[in-house]
């Protein structure tokens, strides 16, 4: 598919400057925030509001349900993958246009990276100034609803706890109990009464939710199944007041200028293609439209299907779950074939996760090896536990087309598979050294054949400000628009 994107329109003015907002957190995963949130987006934008969803962490399927639910493209914010002070700035530049914004937090309402809470949904809420909403998971619970509300809200400084939704009510009496309690004991409004689900519209596995792309059922009348649970449920009119009684945000000046990386001054534009299909859909939006401000024509390209590529001239594979779609694949022996052949001609090519698993010799999953591109001499293969989880923090140990030696990279990896060795000692070139997080071995990630990088880390390009203009320029010097460095 050749769904070709020539240029990038300048960011809109911010439009309500007051940005009525608001957080939605949780005491642990698994409390309820994304059907809440997922329901809550629908019901909002199906009464004509135009919401603009956000996913506190790193997150790509919570993040693609959130889009479904408002028809609005998601919008990750992670203070570990970018500075703080941008954090603000994403905010406003997604929200021109919108007239609400809810934000899904994510693990426990403080959890963060250490005892501080560094890091946490709280922190987000504070550098948002947004309030928030607690969803509390009520099952066989009630009058201690009310200490743990009160407990949260006296917690920590600066926290603005506007709300609460109990969550799994078992019926009228024990939702009359809680809302009793949590009035009687605090100063926190309860906003609604989730009721026990029998069943989950998008049921869940390994790595979260299922995509929409894999479910066999009507996604939108499920995501509307569970906005008429939360409109009869919760008071809309009520969450609606608590986002729209957020102060005016903390924005610098001249925020939109100072967000993206500056274009290279090219004679004309190179052209990266992107892999996005069924197998392979896990990016950033920013990520993309990162390489198109600084200077790329972006081609979306598919690994599933046999149709032809434009010429390119660079390559980005993002992850996804390539081991439900290897059969498929393998069988794609031309797009295997032309993958190696790209890089072996020193094309500039990135892959993150799922990408490197393409990019490696087999797959192997449920038993069965299955062929892929055959880049790098490893293999990958499916475990039952994952096999590195959570944030990574490393260092480029030589220059690459996409980072340079010494660069600092803060990142995230969530993989099920194990890169696997072929052979006693094949010859590896590791390009990053992790200080934190797991990586593909011994401490170390990303692979490099020629000009192609693989690895476990995911990255942000509004984080890794460098690694977009490099990419463009990569791509650039491989299509003869600028000359071709000796190195790297």
């Amino acid at each position: 598919m050749q769904n070709v994107s020539n240029s990038v329109q300048p960011s809109k003015p911010f439009g309500n400057p007051r940005m009525p907002r608001v957080v939605l957190a949780g005491l642990s995963g698994g409390s309820g925030k994304t059907i809440l949130s997922l329901g809550l987006c629908r019901a909002l934008a199906r009464s004509g509001l135009a919401v603009r969803p956000f996913k506190k962490g790193p997150d790509y399927i919570d993040a693609k349900w959130l889009g479904l639910a408002a028809r609005a493209t998601a919008c990750n914010l992670d203070p570990h993958l970018m500075p703080p002070a941008l954090l603000p700035m994403l905010f406003a530049d997604r929200m021109a246009g919108f007239d609400l914004a809810v934000v899904e937090g994510n693990r426990g309402i403080f959890d963060g990276r250490d005892v501080q809470g560094t890091l946490s949904t709280a922190e987000l809420s504070r550098q948002l100034k947004a309030p928030v909403i607690l969803v509390l998971d009520c099952t066989k619970m009630t009058r201690t609803a009310a200490a743990i509300v009160a407990g949260i809200a006296a917690f920590e400084p600066g926290l603005q706890l506007a709300g609460v939704v109990c969550n799994r009510t078992a019926g009228e009496r024990h939702r009359s109990i809680l809302r009793g309690a949590i009035e009687e004991y605090t100063d926190v409004p309860v906003l609604g009464m989730l009721p026990k689900l029998s069943e989950n519209p998008i049921p869940e596995r390994h790595m979260g939710l299922w995509s929409d792309q894999e479910l066999a059922k009507d996604v939108d009348a499920a995501l509307d199944r569970l906005a008429d649970m939360v409109a009869s449920s919760c008071d809309l009119q009520a969450v609606r007041a608590v986002a729209e009684s957020a102060p005016l945000p903390p924005v610098p000046e001249g925020a939109p200028v100072m967000l993206w990386p500056e274009p290279l001054p090219l004679p004309r534009k190179p052209r990266i293609g992107v892999v996005q299909d069924a197998a392979l859909w896990f990016y950033y939006p920013e990520n993309i439209e990162a390489l198109e401000r600084a200077g790329a024509e972006i081609a979306r390209v598919s690994i599933l299907s046999s149709e032809p590529w434009p010429e390119l001239h660079g390559l980005y594979l993002g992850g996804g779950f390539p081991e439900t779609h290897a059969e498929t694949l393998a069988a794609n022996v031309d797009v295997r074939e032309r993958v190696r052949g790209l890089s072996e001609a020193g094309m500039p090519v990135y892959a993150e996760c799922g990408g490197f698993m393409y990019l490696a010799r087999h797959l192997e999953y449920q038993g069965q090896a299955w062929p892929m591109a055959g880049v790098f001499p490893v293999s990958t293969r499916l475990c039952s536990r994952p096999q590195g989880l959570g944030y990574i923090e490393a260092e480029a140990v030589r220059d690459t087309p996409f980072f340079r030696a010494g660069e600092r990279i803060a990142g995230h990896e969530f993989h099920y598979s194990a890169c696997c060795l072929d052979g006693p000692s094949p010859n590896l070139d590791f390009a990053l050294r992790v200080e934190r997080g797991s990586g593909m071995h011994a401490g170390q990630d990303g692979l490099m054949h020629k000009r192609t990088f693989a690895g476990y880390t995911h990255i942000h390009a509004l984080g890794t400000r460098d690694w977009a203009p490099n990419f463009v320029r990569a791509a650039a010097e491989y299509a003869g628009i600028i000359r071709q460095p000796e190195s790297v």
